[in-house]
């Protein structure tokens, strides 16, 4: 029996999301706790999973409120490290028409950065089943250099490794750079969550399908490709199996941060149900709705690691369908 379900590495940061303007018309932000892989984690503690985050934020105010804000999510804390020298990572995030996001971040450095290879708890990834990272913990060398050992400590013990891209161009240096990081990835996982605008700048191809024929004629490992296309639903490809499920959309959508992240971690949750072997047509159909379900609940709240939805809101919305 394996202590954690998931345990993930990565950012963990503020994200200054848009609060309206002040008396004096001046732009508002709230302090909201962030990060993909600890959103994923987040959704996945709401479904009953055993989680664990391993990361880096500043020992200063925001690190403290962040420790916090994961600790009350049900996320293990063990291995949050704090650096004394460099300030938690901050992200401004503007919302733009339709619900999209345009991200501003305060990261050079971050602490986030700072996570070095000798602080990788390899016996903890050991004692996960499903072992989850992104490529914001790639950008620089150092923290490249502890995800690759954490990633390697999940390979040697035979753990289920999930990537998501998340791709963010402002922080690297080049995307050239970010694409040979993303095809590191790419050969590393076998379960891989990737969107409809990543997908399309890593191939080249617009058609979804032929992106990923592209990823899988290179990267034969990946047993479950996800696709998220937004306000089109998603797809799931697995071995010679296509399905596609449309998406809730709601009227009172009002920003799409965390819906990804939502999204990936129901999948997440579905397979440390239900394995990756044998997965039917119909297993996967019902992954996707519940994973749309989700994540379109996400859209209408403002932040996404605290305001993750229960089960039971989940097939709420399911059963309006």
């Amino acid at each position: 029996m394996k202590k954690f379900d998931v345990i993930a590495l990565g950012e963990l940061l503020i994200d200054f999301t848009s609060s309206g303007v002040s008396s004096q018309n001046n732009p508002m932000f709230e302090a909201n706790p962030g990060g993909a892989p600890c959103n994923v984690l987040s959704m996945l503690s709401k479904l009953g999973k055993k989680t664990s985050f391993i990361g880096k934020v500043g020992n200063d105010a925001f690190g403290a409120q962040l420790e916090k804000a994961i600790v009350e999510c049900g996320i293990d804390s063990t291995y949050l490290m704090k650096d004394d020298t460099v300030h938690t990572t901050l992200a401004f995030v503007q919302t733009l028409e339709g619900g999209d996001r345009d991200f501003s971040f305060y990261r050079n450095p971050g602490a986030d950065m700072m996570l070095a290879e000798s602080e990788v708890p390899c016996d903890a990834i050991a004692d996960s089943k499903i072992f989850h990272f992104g490529t914001l913990s790639m950008t620089h060398e150092g923290v490249r250099e502890a995800t690759k050992k954490a990633i390697k400590a999940a390979e040697d013990a035979g753990n289920i490794i999930s990537f998501d891209p998340n791709l963010r161009p402002p922080l690297w240096n080049t995307l050239d750079e970010a694409k040979e990081q993303v095809l590191y990835g790419l050969a590393h996982c076998d379960i891989l969550k990737i969107s409809d605008n990543e997908i399309q700048w890593l191939t080249g191809e617009d058609d979804f399908t032929k992106g990923v024929e592209w990823i899988k004629e290179r990267f034969n490992g990946i047993s479950l490709i996800l696709v998220s296309m937004g306000g089109d639903g998603s797809r799931a490809y697995y071995k010679d199996t296509m399905v596609e499920v449309a998406p809730f959309l709601q009227e009172t959508t009002i920003e799409t941060t965390g819906a990804g992240d939502t999204f990936g971690a129901c999948v997440l949750n579905y397979v440390c149900e239900n394995g990756l072997d044998n997965l039917s047509e119909e297993n996967l159909k019902e992954m996707l709705t519940f994973a749309n379900a989700a994540a379109s609940i996400v859209t209408t709240r403002k932040g996404a690691l605290r305001v993750m939805p229960t089960k039971e809101e989940v097939e709420a919305l399911i059963a309006t369908r």
